[in-house]
């Protein structure tokens, strides 16, 4: 629905989109055990795994997370290319490396960030979550990992109940605002984006902190939302860092507002490419 609403609004066109193949289990065996793998991969997940992963096991799950996968590889490797690069999947950032929670089996951007560290193509990279659900999976497998920094602002009342630290973690209150979420989100991208200096911002673009949301508790508006992409794309074009976005949670009660926050995601990158002309990284 997202792809129509480009092509129907003349935000895109065909030949803007690119088809992805499907990650190798090799790209995937950069975050992800063996074990964990070979459950998925022969369906022979515990109940209680399935349970924690919170939908049903099915071949062709597996086959969407491989190729969602794919598809966040191919959005950075693009987005090095030219700017931005943008895959309207993925964002399964409740992933752990050796099981899935949250609707979600396997983690597709911390995938891609291996694939592309293993590449050479860089050397390290910042993730921007702005699920309304705190990215543990995230959290979990870049702890500890000087090249790769978080970022989590989500809902603090919300799931998941086990929060393992971000880099930063923004725990914001119940039905906090527009301008709440905003004044504490961009002064952390700002100062993270100079004190780190990483080479790519992988931003996972939610959705779900919109006000009318079933499985969030925030008050921000479409707009609000969509000055959010924005601003936090500024962010990064000033300092000449390739941006890389990734669908996150969305449940409105309106398929069609989901639909619209993250159609705006996309006009945000295309309004922030044309005002900032891409510059050169500064010297490391």
């Amino acid at each position: 629905m997202i792809a129509e609403a480009l092509i129907a609004e003349r935000i895109a066109a065909l030949e803007d989109f690119v088809q992805p193949e499907a990650a190798t289990d090799e790209d995937i065996l950069r975050v992800h055990t063996p074990e964990w793998v070979r459950k998925l991969s022969t369906g022979t997940l515990t109940a209680s795994e399935v349970m924690l992963l919170e939908i049903p096991y099915s071949r062709e799950l597996v086959d969407a997370v491989w190729l969602a996968a794919g598809g966040s590889i191919l959005a950075a490797q693009r987005a090095l290319r030219d700017g931005f690069g943008a895959n309207l999947g993925g964002g399964f950032h409740h992933a752990y490396p050796d099981h899935g929670e949250g609707f979600c089996a396997i983690h597709d951007v911390a995938v891609a960030i291996r694939r592309l560290q293993a590449d050479g193509a860089i050397q390290k990279a910042i993730v921007v979550d702005t699920d309304v659900h705190h990215g543990n999976g995230t959290a979990a497998i870049f702890g500890g990992d000087a090249s790769v920094f978080t970022i989590s602002i989500h809902q603090e009342n919300n799931y998941p109940a086990q929060k393992p630290p971000s880099n930063i973690d923004l725990h914001m209150m119940d039905r906090v605002d527009d301008d709440e979420y905003l004044g504490a989100l961009l002064p952390a991208v700002q100062k993270a984006l100079d004190d780190f200096r990483p080479e790519l911002l992988f931003y996972v673009g939610g959705a779900d902190p919109f006000c009318e949301d079933q499985l969030g508790g925030l008050s921000l508006t479409k707009n609000g939302l969509k000055e959010r992409d924005r601003r936090v794309f500024e962010e990064a074009r000033r300092r000449g860092i390739p941006v890389a976005t990734a669908l996150a949670g969305g449940y409105a009660r309106q398929v069609e507002d989901t639909v619209r926050i993250h159609v705006n995601t996309i006009l945000a990158a295309r309004d922030v490419a044309a005002e900032f002309p891409m510059k050169a990284p500064s010297p490391k």
